[in-house]
C-alpha cells in the first residue's frame, strides 16, 4: 500500500533533520492519511484520504 492520497496525490516527502550542532540525518515525512469509507468515482469504497481533503469536503463520507 502506498502512502499517497487518492484524492490530491499527495505522497511523501523527503528533507534533512538538521541539530543544533549542524548535524543533517536524512528524515521522510509522510501526509496524514485516514481510511475513509466514501463515494469514489461513483462507487462506495474504502480509501486512503489526507485530512486536507476530508476537512475541505473533497471526501464525500458515508454514514
Amino acid at each position: 500500500m502506498s502512502k499517497q492520497c487518492e484524492i490530491c496525490g499527495k505522497k511523501p516527502v523527503t528533507g534533512n533533520n538538521v541539530s543544533h550542532a549542524h548535524n543533517k540525518t536524512r528524515t521522510v515525512w509522510s501526509p496524514n492519511l485516514q481510511k475513509v469509507r466514501a463515494q469514489h468515482n461513483g462507487s462506495i469504497r474504502t480509501i486512503k484520504a489526507c485530512t486536507r481533503c476530508i476537512r475541505s469536503g473533497k471526501v464525500q463520507k458515508i454514514v
